[in-house]
């Protein structure tokens, strides 16, 4: 407080006191001693708070013309470690897809007199398939087909069933399957040949093999590619459940000759009932081309029959695929059976007769209408032949107009 106002407030209280003013006057004189004390106090603090703060704008001064003065060392907590990432949902893990074909039929001649001119409309196959991604080399598939009958007299539901059901592992070209799985027997050709929609490989059309076994089944290759192979130990059962104790084993070397040029080689054994083991064998030779591709095969199976001679089965067939046009290719196939079989009217959607020596003619036009949509009239020949001193039947013609899409 600045003393002349203390100064002031005193001599105030000494003024309007008149008791205080009437004191002796050593009295007045200590009272007045005190304040000039104090206001020589008063002096003395405000000259030394004057000099602090010179002393501290100097010394802001001195501070901010050196380096700053580093902070007290903090112990820095140990880094925590980088979260995980969440695992991607389930429905990236999983991939729906399918596809189906039929066809508007007519059948303008065949060998039984019941089902010739019949005509109509069916679906010979539908897929729906789920693939699963466990990891970067475990997946799963799970598919399911329907078809009809097509024996043509058969008026039946399109009844679902498991086509496939398998876990597998690939790395480094490498591939091990577990369930129900493709097998050897004609999975590479009927990936060459391209055209299942309009028709079968010849060992799946004559019913010479299955395209599918419950098992255990590898593939692979070697030699950059050169070599592949693909084997499969399986119930020999195909997608229905296992019924015997025996097995049937499977295998195919093929050998990439060129960039163009592929060989294939094909062999099983199948330990039936009843003494009815079978035996095949199959060599496949492609040739693909920018605008075509080819395909020769010859195929011979071995079929024991209990207390009775073995039947063999053998057949030839060439086929050719052209590119006329960019969305349009024009196919043809020619087989030839050389003994004819037992089962041969069992053959779905042609039904071909029994125990007779047959030559099997297509020819197709397919257009796309769309990346995933066909669409293409074809026709289907079989020209039968005597067989065993008896007469050749009548031939079989059909034709067809095939729709096939994929989703």
């Amino acid at each position: 407080m600045n003393r002349y106002v203390v100064a002031s407030l005193l001599f105030g209280m000494l003024v309007a006191n008149p008791a205080v003013a009437q004191e002796p006057a050593t009295e007045y004189e200590t009272i007045r001693r005190d304040i000039a004390a104090l206001s020589e106090r008063l002096q003395k603090l405000e000259q030394e708070n004057a000099a602090l703060k010179q002393q501290n704008e100097e010394l802001v001064k001195a501070m901010q013309g050196q380096a700053p003065v580093p902070a007290p060392a903090v112990a820095q907590a140990t880094p925590l470690a980088e979260p995980k990432p969440a695992p991607a949902p389930w429905y990236e893990n999983v991939k729906v897809s399918g596809y189906a074909f039929g066809d508007a039929y007519g059948l303008i001649d065949h060998h039984n007199a019941k089902v010739e001119n019949q005509t109509g409309f069916w679906i010979r196959r539908a897929y729906l398939t789920v693939d699963g991604s466990v990891s970067d080399s475990w997946s799963t598939r799970l598919r399911f087909e329907v078809n009809s009958p097509g024996d043509f007299a058969t008026s039946g539901l399109l009844d679902p069933y498991v086509k496939d059901a398998y876990l597998a592992w690939k790395a480094g070209g490498r591939e091990l399957y577990l369930g129900i799985s493709p097998t050897p027997s004609f999975d590479f050709i009927e990936g060459f040949w391209g055209y299942r929609h309009i028709e079968k490989t010849p060992l799946d059309l004559y019913r010479m093999a299955g395209s599918r076994d419950f098992g255990v089944a590898y593939k692979g290759n070697a030699h950059d590619g050169k070599v592949f192979y693909h084997a499969m130990l399986g119930n020999g059962s195909g997608v229905s459940s296992e019924t015997n104790e025996g097995k049937k084993g499977m295998l195919s070397l093929g050998f990439n000759l060129t960039d163009s040029l592929t060989a294939q080689f094909y062999a099983d054994y199948e330990d039936r009932p009843n003494s009815a083991n079978r035996t095949t064998y199959q060599a496949f030779l492609a040739w693909n081309g920018e605008r075509s591709h080819y395909g020769l095969l010859y195929a011979w199976q071995n079929r024991e029959v209990q207390d009775a001679p073995d039947e063999p089965v053998s057949v030839a067939s060439i086929f050719g695929a052209w590119d006329m046009a960019e969305k349009s290719t024009l196919v043809a196939r020619y087989d030839r059976s050389f003994e004819g079989y037992a089962d041969a009217g069992r053959i779905p959607y042609l039904v071909i007769a029994d125990n007779t020596e047959f030559d099997f003619a297509l020819l197709a036009w397919n257009y796309q209408l769309h990346k995933q949509i066909s669409f293409g009239p074809n026709l289907e020949y079989v020209l039968y032949h005597q067989t065993n001193g008896f007469p050749a039947p009548e031939n079989d013609l059909m034709i067809r107009a095939t729709l096939y899409y994929q989703f």
